[in-house]
C-alpha cells in the first residue's frame, strides 16, 4: 500500500511552487497537510496533525489581511473594513483560497473523510489553507504570510472585494420573518465627530431586543453594519 507520508514528501517542492513560498522548515508544511482523521489512522507513524497550526492560522490571517486592507483603503471607515475582512476570511473565502492553489488534492486525509462530499469538503479546504497560514507564520513571520498573499492570492483578494455586497438589510428582514413574523426596527443610539466627518451609531431591534449595533459615516451604512452583525449572530447560531 502506497505510503501517503512519503508520497507527499516527494511532491514538497511541487506545493512550495504552488504557494510562491519555500519553507526553511518543511515539517511545517507536511503538518498543515495532515488532517485528524489520517493521524488516527496512522498514530504509530505520526506525532500530530493541522489543528493546532489551523487555530494559530485563523488568528494570524485575520491581523494580516486587516493590516492589508488597512494600506490598500487609507479612506475607509472602520465599519467597511471589518466588514471586508470578514468576508476575506471567512470559510467559503478560505476554501477558495485552497482550492485556487490547488492544495486539496494534497490534503492527507483518513479513508472516511476521502469519501466524503459537499459542505465537509468546503471544510476541509478552508482548514487546510488557515493550517497553511499558520505554518508559514511560524516558518518565517508575519512578513512571511503578506509576502504570500502579495504572491499567490492578491488578484482573488481584489476579486472578491469588489463582489457585490450582501443585502445585509433584506437578508435580517426575511430571517425575521421566519423566525418570529417581526421586523426589524432602526434606532440611532449616537453621533460623533465633526459635521465633516460625522460617525452614526444604529442598532437594530426585534421588539426591544437589541440585536447588533454598526457605526457609519451616513445613517444608512450604520444600519447596514447593524443588520450584518445581527445576521451572523443568526449564523453563528448564538440567536434564536
Amino acid at each position: 500500500m502506497t505510503d501517503f507520508s512519503d508520497a507527499l514528501k516527494a511532491k514538497l517542492s511541487e506545493m512550495e511552487e504552488r504557494i510562491h513560498y519555500r519553507f526553511q522548515k518543511a515539517e511545517l508544511l507536511l503538518l498543515a497537510m495532515t488532517h485528524r482523521s489520517y493521524y488516527n489512522e496512522h498514530r504509530a507513524e505520526l506525532s500530530s496533525y493541522n489543528e493546532r497550526l489551523e487555530f494559530l492560522g485563523d488568528s494570524v490571517l485575520g491581523l494580516v489581511v486587516a493590516s492589508l486592507l488597512y494600506e490598500w483603503l487609507p479612506e475607509a471607515p472602520e465599519g467597511r473594513l471589518s466588514h471586508l475582512r470578514s468576508l476575506l476570511v471567512d470559510a467559503s473565502s478560505c476554501a477558495r483560497y485552497a482550492e485556487k492553489l490547488g492544495l486539496t488534492k494534497y490534503v492527507l486525509l483518513g479513508r472516511g473523510e476521502r469519501m466524503s462530499e459537499g459542505r465537509g469538503r468546503e471544510t476541509i479546504a478552508a482548514d487546510l489553507f488557515e493550517a497553511l497560514v499558520g505554518a508559514i507564520y511560524l516558518d518565517g513571520g508575519l512578513d512571511a504570510v503578506k509576502s504570500f498573499f502579495h504572491s499567490a492570492l492578491l488578484e482573488d483578494l481584489k476579486a472578491l472585494m469588489e463582489e457585490p455586497p450582501q443585502n445585509w438589510k433584506a437578508l435580517l428582514q426575511d430571517l425575521l420573518q421566519k423566525r418570529s413574523q417581526q421586523l426589524p426596527i432602526y434606532r440611532v443610539m449616537g453621533e460623533s465627530g465633526p459635521e465633516h466627518g460625522k460617525l452614526f451609531e444604529v442598532a437594530v431591534f426585534r421588539g426591544e431586543e437589541e440585536l447588533g449595533r454598526g457605526v457609519g459615516p451616513s445613517k444608512k451604512q450604520a444600519e447596514v453594519e447593524a443588520a450584518r452583525i445581527a445576521c451572523s449572530k443568526f449564523t453563528e447560531g448564538t440567536d434564536g
